[in-house]
């Protein structure tokens, strides 16, 4: 009852918070104010943490007490706070998951189901013809009046034999996707080799580490994209250099797509499969993807194809703790799903589960780049991902045979860890360590 108790006293004052989320040293936010996935390094434990000149003092001995219940209904509360806070283009669905207000997907729809459709209220609102992955999509609008989860229902009952859902809202595993200040990082360096690695999350902004790096980056919800403190954490990681400060894939092109353009309310399935189709097309034969839903046939399909055309798609499995339902796109088949450790080889005690779990990487105790300048200290599986991606990145081969490459480098760790650790020696340290 007393750990209850906490972690509702945590849940009211996360949503009574500031509503500036932020990369924090130690974690990166998530509802307001919030550590991600309500756990913190005890190194930050009763300090206040200090970015770009703001200061967020934090209390976290409550989230000390925090159980797997505990991080559930932080969970339920986090997409409920979403929901509400852009209750103008989103709503639940059945589970309480967001997705995009009065909005339902058809995949490959014939003509006679549209007209079916049609005839019922439906309108159809965005056409995608995705041919690098041999599909295409129908946005369609709900009739007046209706939920787009009731409208679901009516459509399959309409057209038993198409396929629709839900255009479900992901977000980034397990925190705020941070909204940078500066413009988004594009560099085209010619001191790139090898094949290019794929990222989809926020955007990516400027940062020394990044300056010498080649980045391509494109833009998937409305405008441009938008650096952001996830997008940049992530990207640092992979290509970032700086002083002592050493991502796993540095001298390789980043493809980075941008799926939210500052905007926490986007990252829809919607988009996230059109930034898979830009991958496959650019000759991304990785994707690394820190962000986490619930399952989505469009999402499903999206990623299936790209996996027939010998892409490995590898996935954080989110820090929801493990009362958490499985997260997706980490728990579909042949994605390699990932869980982070600590500096002691400790499986984070908030790591998700997957319907199944691959491999681990250094998810704590370790640094990655904020956006404009500076670095924090980061926790959870999204910082994991990449690490893993770029390993795979750095083996030979098809598909199968990179993945047997990177379970002979695995080693053991404490806890659920998969197959075992793999890219021990990348976790990073701040530029100005000695």
């Amino acid at each position: 009852m007393a750990r209850q108790s906490t972690a509702i006293l945590l849940i009211a004052a996360l949503l009574g918070g500031s509503a500036q989320a932020q990369l924090l040293p130690g974690n990166l936010g998530q509802l307001p104010g919030q550590i991600a996935g309500g756990v913190v390094d005890p190194l930050l434990r009763d300090t206040p943490a200090t970015i770009g000149g703001a200061v967020d003092t934090l209390s976290i001995r409550a989230a000390d007490t925090l159980d797997r219940a505990s991080l559930r209904d932080l969970r339920r509360a986090r997409l409920d706070a979403l929901i509400r806070a852009n209750r103008d283009v989103l709503e639940a669905d059945a589970d309480g998951q967001p997705v995009r207000r009065g909005e339902i997907i058809a995949l490959d729809a014939s003509p006679d189901q549209l007209a079916r459709l049609k005839a019922a209220g439906f309108e159809t609102l965005r056409t995608e013809a995705m041919e690098e992955l041999g599909l295409r999509t129908h946005v369609l609008g709900v009739p007046r009046g209706e939920t787009a989860r009731k409208a679901l229902e009516r459509a399959r009952k309409l057209a038993p034999e198409g396929v629709f859902d839900l255009n479900h809202v992901f977000e980034p595993a397990g925190s705020a996707l941070g909204e940078a200040d500066g413009a988004a990082a594009a560099s085209e360096s010619g001191g790139a080799s090898g094949a290019p690695i794929g990222m989809i999350d926020g955007g990516v902004a400027t940062h020394p580490a990044l300056a010498g790096a080649s980045i391509r980056q494109r833009g998937f919800a409305a405008g441009a994209p938008k650096g952001s403190g996830h997008g940049t954490a992530i990207a640092s990681l992979l290509i970032g250099r700086d002083g002592a400060f050493k991502g796993a894939a540095t001298g390789r092109v980043l493809l980075a797509a941008d799926v939210y353009g500052g905007n926490p309310a986007a990252g829809s399935a919607e988009l996230i499969a059109q930034a898979l189709g830009w991958l496959v097309k650019s000759g991304a034969p990785v994707i690394t993807v820190s962000l986490v839903g619930p399952p989505n046939q469009l999402l499903a399909r999206a990623v299936a194809l790209a996996q027939q055309r010998g892409v490995i798609v590898v996935a954080a499995v989110g820090n929801d703790g493990p009362a958490a339902p499985p997260m997706y796109p980490a728990s579909y088949p042949g994605v390699i799903a990932v869980t982070g450790v600590d500096g002691r080889d400790r499986a984070l005690l908030e790591a998700g589960r997957a319907k199944h779990l691959d491999f681990a990487a250094p998810g704590a105790d370790m640094v990655a780049a904020l956006p404009g300048k500076g670095y924090g200290k980061v926790r959870g599986t999204s910082f994991a991902a990449p690490l893993v991606a770029a390993r795979l990145a750095a083996a030979q081969g098809a598909p199968a045979r990179r993945v047997t490459t990177v379970a002979s480098e695995a080693v053991k760790g404490k806890g659920n860890v998969g197959r075992g650790i793999v890219c021990k020696a990348c976790r990073t340290v701040s530029a100005t360590a000695r």
